[in-house]
């Protein structure tokens, strides 16, 4: 169990915790709920979480994301004070911060279109991932999939006194399908284009591969594959690295079980925990899953 990590979604526009329509049994939680939370994951057996936020206000520079008093950060400190053995992940991106949806800045290419703009959305996630740090994150989780994030961060957590704080990559994570319920879960929609000029083609294994070998060289402490279930041949490669490595059971695989079970097509249980079982015998060293809880209970009953 002490490889399971559970994904959280705090909002800091509600009081008390809203139902995910597409992610049965999932929530957005109130900042008032975060040390109930961490409670209770602790209670469940669990020993780290992966937070997202969703903040009240949205611009184009996703000001929001690195406000020492936004919703993360209070959602961190709340978290920590009720457990503070608890491992509290952050996710540094800016697309639930941005009033257009994309990771980072975006701005016209020398192409003549509209991007995401590496050098400045670098500049951003420094930003993001200091103030995610100085708010008591345990680790620090880029996910923008930027060229260059983890140095950069890197050098940014290093100078503002923050070198102990390790990185965890999102180093091979791909354009998918998967990532629809998750959408809606964190407000993260894009108002223009998709994201597959700056995340991974799910045809390349080779390119997916040097992204986690970029990112091991820059500094990362932990790799990520995401989405797991449908990307093993890639995790089992980049175990290889000699890194630990994470694999993120994304929000479509959660939901396609979570669906067929309620229909009576699968059996929930049985087939929530064959796919972690699959996952871990890849060679994952952490399992991001929204079973994370599910799974701790099933395993202790198991006992």
């Amino acid at each position: 169990m002490s490889d399971l990590v559970m994904p959280l979604f705090f909002d800091e526009t509600i009081e008390e915790a809203v139902p995910i329509g597409s992610m049965p049994g999932q929530y957005r939680y109130p900042l008032g709920d975060a040390g109930a939370v961490a409670e209770r994951l602790q209670r469940a057996g669990l020993s780290a979480a992966l937070i997202f936020g969703i903040p009240r206000e949205k611009d184009a520079a996703a000001t929001s994301a690195y406000d020492e008093d936004g919703v993360v950060q209070k959602a961190v400190a709340g978290m920590k004070a009720a457990c503070p053995d608890l491992v509290v992940i952050t996710d540094v991106c800016a697309c639930e911060y941005t009033d257009h949806g994309h990771c980072g800045i975006v701005g016209e290419t020398c192409g003549g279109g509209m991007d995401l703009l590496n050098d400045p959305s670098l500049a951003l996630m420094q930003k993001i991932a200091v103030s995610h740090a100085r708010a008591g994150a345990d680790i620090v989780a880029p996910s923008c999939m930027l060229d260059g994030m983890v140095g950069a961060i890197r050098t940014a957590l290093d100078g503002s006194g923050f070198a102990e704080v390790p990185i965890m990559s999102y180093s091979t994570k791909f354009a998918s399908a998967y990532y629809g319920p998750f959408r809606e879960a964190a407000d993260s929609g894009f108002s223009f284009g998709d994201r597959t000029t700056y995340q991974m083609d799910p045809a390349n294994a080779r390119e997916a591969l040097l992204e986690s070998e970029e990112d091991a060289a820059e500094g990362a402490d932990i790799l990520m594959v995401k989405p797991a279930g449908l990307y093993l041949d890639v995790l089992a490669e980049i175990r290889e690295i000699g890194l630990p490595v994470a694999a993120y059971q994304v929000s479509g695989e959660y939901a396609q079980l979570k669906a067929a079970s309620a229909l009576g097509w699968l059996d929930e249980r049985k087939c929530a925990l064959e796919a972690l079982t699959c996952i871990k015998r890849a060679g994952a060293d952490l399992i991001i899953t929204y079973y994370a809880e599910d799974a701790a209970r099933w395993l202790h009953e198991e006992q």
